[in-house]
Order: C-alpha cells, then structure tokens, then sequence
C-alpha cells in the first residue's frame, strides 16, 4: 500500500510538473507581453477584410480590428500576409499569434485551431452579369453553368452542397479572381458574401446578386490550440467593443458604406 501511495505522489508530481511547463509554454498572451509585438496573419489580397489601400497601407475590416486589439494590448501590430491557404499552416507552425479573417469556424477547422466568439457573420450569395436570365443562386444548379468560388473557403464548400449539379472552379488569391472571370465572361456566376457581392456590383456596373441568401455564417478569428488565455482575451474583448458599440461601429462602415472612397 505505502508503494502504490508513493507510484501515486510521484506520477501526480509529474503531471503536475508537465500541466505547468505545458502552460508555461502554452501562454501565447504573455508572450505577446514580453515581445512587445502581437503578430497577425492576414490574407493578401481579400478586400475587404485586408488589401493595401491607394497609399501603400495595409487595412481592413480585419486588419483594422486586429490594429485596435493590438493597441489595447498595448504592443505592436505585426502583420503577415498569406494566401487563404496558407493561414492555419502559419498559425500552427507559430509564425503568428492569430488569424485575423473571415474564417468560418467549421468543425474541421475548430478540431485544428481555437475559435474566438463571432467577430462578425456574412451572408454568402451568387453574383451573376446583369444579362444573366438567372434569378435565383437555384436556377443555378445545371450542369452547363460553372460558377467560381475561393478555394478552400467555405464559399467552395456552399456551392458543392447547394449547387451539386453545377461546375465549380476555385481560385486563389482572395475573391478579386472571381470577380475578375465573372467580368470577362469566364464564369456564369460567383459564390461569395454578400459585402464583397455588393463591392463588385458597384465596382464592375455590369453584375447583379441573385436573390436568396445560400447561408449565414459567423465569422470568428483564430489562434493556436494551445493558446487558451489569448481565446479567452479575444471573447473578452469581443463583448467589451460591442458594449461601447466600437465592433458594430467598424463592421457597419465596412460592410454598409462606401469604404473605397476613403482608401
């Protein structure tokens, strides 16, 4: 008996030790303290959460959120760009603290990374040319219409679901590629949000949003599994700025004004 009390104290002394250097090693926020920099992989081109504006600087709906977190925190802003793909491969090596995107937190995402609350929700729609005889995204699911998606977004994934029987093409390098076919006559429609839809009808003149909205997504940012204090500090943030009406504030000027005109 004395023995198995002995085997008992020492293996709950090792996990103790090892839940303590796992946290030590773990605590992604008070690294961010101590370095003085909180470091943010964005997309490269993907307006209108990130893309360089007409002076050279990098904004955004995300970059701009992930600028007023790190300013809370008192650090510098980091910023690192990365194609779509290439985002959670960043965060997981530890190149950076936390994805700062209109990611959807789907489970298989979730089973890799840890999730913030919703920093915001869009609703994904098809955009087709203003002479397309579509009315509806489900006159869209023939097999003589091709439609353009990001690849690897959930935009992708809604236009396999809902349109199985349409040709899909994923592009890479934010939504811009997507709305660049449809305009050149490549595609017959485009699967994106709504914000974005709404960019390229008043950019390009020459498109329209079919109506239906095909889903409803929340939005969330993202850090590393292990990084549970910076989640908690995400959703404490999150509810702090929506108290002060700062989060609605940012997502309603991006998403429902012309934004372009300042950047």
């Amino acid at each position: 008996m004395q023995k198995i009390k002995q085997w008992l104290g020492i293996a709950t002394l090792a996990v103790t030790a090892a839940c303590v250097t796992s946290a030590a090693r773990a605590d992604a926020l008070a690294d961010i303290l101590k370095r003085g920099e909180f470091r943010v992989a964005v997309q490269t081109s993907g307006p209108l959460m990130s893309f360089m504006d007409k002076s050279g600087k990098r904004t955004g709906l995300a970059v701009e959120l992930a600028r007023r977190m790190a300013d809370d925190l008192g650090v510098k802003l980091v910023l690192q760009d990365y194609e779509w793909k290439g985002l959670i491969p960043a965060l997981l090596s530890g190149k950076a603290d936390m994805i700062a995107a209109d990611m959807t937190p789907t489970p298989q995402r979730a089973a890799q990374i840890l999730f913030s609350m919703p920093m915001f929700y869009a609703e994904t729609v098809a955009v087709v040319p203003k002479d397309s005889p579509y009315k509806s995204y489900t006159d869209l699911n023939k097999a003589d219409v091709t439609v353009g998606a990001l690849g690897a977004s959930t935009y992708a994934e809604v236009a396999r679901k809902l349109l199985p029987e349409a040709n899909l093409k994923e592009f890479s390098g934010g939504s811009a590629p997507v709305g660049q076919a449809l305009s050149s006559g490549r595609l017959d429609a485009g699967i994106m949000a709504l914000s974005t839809a709404n960019q390229f009808v008043a950019d390009f003149g020459t498109l329209r949003v079919l109506d239906g909205v095909m889903v409803r997504e929340p939005l969330s940012f993202a850090v590393a599994p292990d990084s549970v204090r910076l989640k908690f500090w995400l959703d404490n943030w999150r509810e702090l700025r929506t108290a002060d009406g700062s989060l609605p504030e940012a997502v309603k000027y991006w998403y429902s004004t012309d934004w372009k005109k300042d950047h």
